[in-house]
């Protein structure tokens, strides 16, 4: 694995990062993220009462002020979609650029615009109707997508899903209901799967749809995670219909259409520096007060800290490290496998023991829990992130999957 820039790849980091210096204002470099696929978190809820269910999406914006007019030169350089054809407004850069582009957004916590999954997903398998029709919306971030994947009985064994898609003329009525659906209250529109030939193998029988989220017959029912947070939601279908035309690919193939999806998410680069910077984060806080009862640094009085800390930087390099491996696989024209799984399931168990590290640096100040608490540590960050990290290692596959994957295809072991 190669560490090193080659010439044409630290002129590219250069670029990227002399773009970042003169065009986004310092104030916007600190963390903000906007995703054109991937929905904003709900605001925190201040009191008890449940969010209603509500007919389809509602609450997308269009960014604008500085938010847009940063996206608007992304959108210039091809950098919204950094892989696509220059044809369908991206950059058609290398491996190697798109991963640069990442890392130093993310080294520079700057804004960072995407689109991740379905337009990529579209570019190889859409048809030239649906680009035209789909792709300039999504660079312009005229659209918020969500995924409708999951449901109550299929997560992990996704192919075993049950809403139904039936055809009935020019469209398809689905039924059913998906789960965990990020961002579906803000979103207007979503790609999901269904069932269009019961009788076929799980795997087989499954089609891919675009579907606008104002159709009739949708109803969004927020669900309130344990850090008090509306991110998720239930989906419902009810006599819903689809244009035949929105299908992706082919009737009864979707499930390779899905794959595709899926195999964007590889690399992780970004949330391998966001977990390395939290635990800088952490270290300059225990620097300066970590001790709030004497006023005096616990770097400096315990030794325990010290090397608790040191444990998760090491950790955190680990995680890049593995990132690297990613993307220089993908370079070499591989499709990394278990070494994906290796990534995902290395950082969300990583992101639960810093998160752990933090609640025990500020013991039971680390229970305070609402930013207007005036003697809870840093605005209760670090307690919000301990009750956050919890579903790190259930969500975009859960660590015993991950565990199968590389044992089976990494280690050679039978299936069990």
């Amino acid at each position: 694995m190669r560490l090193v820039d080659s010439p044409e790849e630290a002129t590219w980091r250069t670029t990227v990062r002399d773009f970042i210096v003169n065009e986004i204002p310092a104030s916007m470099r600190g963390g903000a993220e906007e995703d054109a696929e991937t929905a904003q978190r709900g605001p925190e809820l201040r009191g008890r009462e449940r969010p209603q269910a509500q007919a389809g999406g509602a609450g997308f914006q269009l960014a604008g002020g500085a938010m847009g007019e940063l996206r608007k030169k992304m959108v210039a350089n091809g950098w919204i979609a950094p892989s696509w054809p220059k044809k369908y407004g991206g950059a058609d850069l290398t491996v190697m650029q798109q991963f640069i582009l990442s890392e130093e957004f993310a080294e520079a916590r700057a804004p960072r615009f995407g689109v991740p999954l379905v337009g990529p997903t579209l570019v190889i398998h859409g048809s030239e109707e649906q680009k035209e029709e789909f792709l300039p919306p999504i660079l312009r971030g005229e659209n918020r997508w969500c995924q409708g994947f999951s449901e109550p009985g299929s997560g992990s064994d996704l192919a075993s899903l049950q809403t139904r898609a039936v055809r009935d003329g020019d469209d398809y009525v689905l039924n059913g209901q998906k789960i965990w659906t990020t961002g579906a209250h803000r979103a207007n529109m979503m790609f999901m799967i269904a069932r269009t030939n019961p009788d076929a193998p799980k795997h087989r029988g499954i089609t891919y749809f675009i579907l606008d989220m104002k159709t009739p017959g949708i109803t969004v029912s927020p669900l309130v995670n344990a850090a008090g947070r509306a991110e998720f939601n239930e989906v419902f279908f009810d006599d819903v219909r689809v244009p035949a035309k929105n299908v992706v690919g082919e009737e009864n193939r979707g499930w390779y259409v899905a794959t595709t999806t899926l195999d964007f998410e590889r690399s992780g680069i970004g949330n391998a520096v966001g977990t390395k910077q939290n635990v800088e984060s952490l270290i300059n806080w225990a620097k300066a007060n970590a001790n709030i009862q004497s006023g005096q640094s616990a770097l400096k009085v315990n030794p325990a800290v010290r090397l608790e800390l040191t444990d998760r930087l090491v950790e955190a390099n680990v995680a890049k490290m593995l990132s690297y491996r990613v993307v220089d696989l993908q370079n070499r024209g591989r499709v990394p496998n278990y070494e994906a799984s290796m990534c995902k399931m290395y950082s969300s168990e990583l992101n639960q023991r810093i998160a752990r590290t933090g609640i025990k640096m500020i013991g039971l100040y680390g229970v305070l829990w609402g930013a207007d608490t005036a003697q809870a540590p840093n605005h209760s960050e670090y307690s919000f992130r301990y009750v956050r990290s919890l579903s790190a290692t259930i969500a975009g596959g859960t660590s015993e999957i991950q565990r199968n994957i590389i044992a089976e295809r990494g280690m050679g072991l039978p299936r069990g």
